[in-house]
């Protein structure tokens, strides 16, 4: 099993959301020897808080005057954080558009995750994320983590996968392995079906059948089942909080539409209406030959 990389980035405006979301790192770090870094982004509405000053050094002065007070709310959590988690924590603030600098950051550190709340406020924003979130999870390198729901077991004991019939499939299904290897968590794989096509049906119930017996090779506890629903991601989350679940895991190209720069309305759902956190990945740009063998 591949190690992590040892970051875990996570952008914080102090809004309860963004605070939960910090919480729910607290475990994945401890699992995967992760440090975690804190990201404070101030974008342009930042800068409007400084424009009733006419001049220009007072400007400077009142801005500067700001971060140094931000730069202290920050690292005043991150004691916090290595108190409760027990794991190093980092601070940063950066300015400019706020999913640009997440995702520079996230490269600079070579981070193993983002984790990020999806309903934050930051000031006179309304938004700290929504299109942002959208932009990361669209773009990042790394799996990025929605959290949108107020409360959450601590730990993850059940991962809900969708499967359908793309490629991206397989590569989904070893992260999921992956995973629940870190957390000892079981696997939940749901097909959401909106079809009586027999073909169809005949290679979703094989391919359930192959990856649930592959995951049980791998010595972890793994159920699954076909749900009807003519909405994908509606069906997805219904079955996810009908298991209680701790986690969604989707990838994010060809089961999920693209726009240019947005992702589509699948995933715009799952992300910003799923109380369960969500776990996007996008797939490695490798050899068919090298992904997990399932004839289907």
């Amino acid at each position: 099993m591949k190690n992590y990389n040892n970051h875990i980035l996570v952008p914080i405006d102090f809004s309860e959301q963004a605070l939960i979301a910090l919480d729910q790192s607290y475990n994945l770090a401890r699992l995967t020897n992760a440090d975690i870094t804190l990201l404070y982004v101030m974008d342009e509405e930042h800068k409007n808080l400084f424009s009733i000053f006419s001049k220009e050094k007072k400007r400077k002065s009142e801005e500067k005057k700001y971060q140094k007070g931000i730069k202290a709310k920050l690292e005043d959590l991150a004691k916090e954080t290595m108190t409760k988690a027990g794991v190093s924590v980092s601070v940063k603030i950066k300015s400019g558009k706020v999913y640009e600098e997440i995702l520079e950051v996230a490269t600079d550190l070579k981070a193993a995750f983002i984790i990020m709340g999806t309903n934050g406020q930051v000031g006179l924003r309304k938004r700290f994320i929504g299109s942002n979130a959208l932009r990361v999870v669209k773009e990042s390198n790394c799996p990025v983590i929605t959290i949108k729901g107020k409360k959450h077991r601590a730990g993850c004991k059940y991962i809900v996968l969708p499967l359908d019939l793309t490629q991206e499939t397989k590569e989904k299904v070893g992260k999921a392995v992956e995973l629940a290897n870190y957390f000892g968590s079981a696997i939940k794989l749901v097909t959401v079906v909106n079809t009586d096509d027999e073909i169809i049906m005949k290679k979703l119930t094989l391919q359930l059948k192959q990856v649930e017996s592959f995951i049980k090779k791998q010595k972890l506890d793994v159920t699954s089942e076909f749900v009807k629903n003519k909405n994908v991601a509606e069906g997805v989350i219904k079955y996810a909080k009908k298991v209680k679940a701790d986690l969604i895991m989707i990838m994010t190209q060809s089961e999920m539409d693209w726009t240019d720069l947005f992702i589509g309305s699948t995933a715009q759902e799952i992300i910003n209406n799923s109380e369960v956190p969500v776990l996007s990945i996008h797939p490695m740009d490798r050899p068919e030959e090298s992904m997990i063998p399932f004839n289907f």
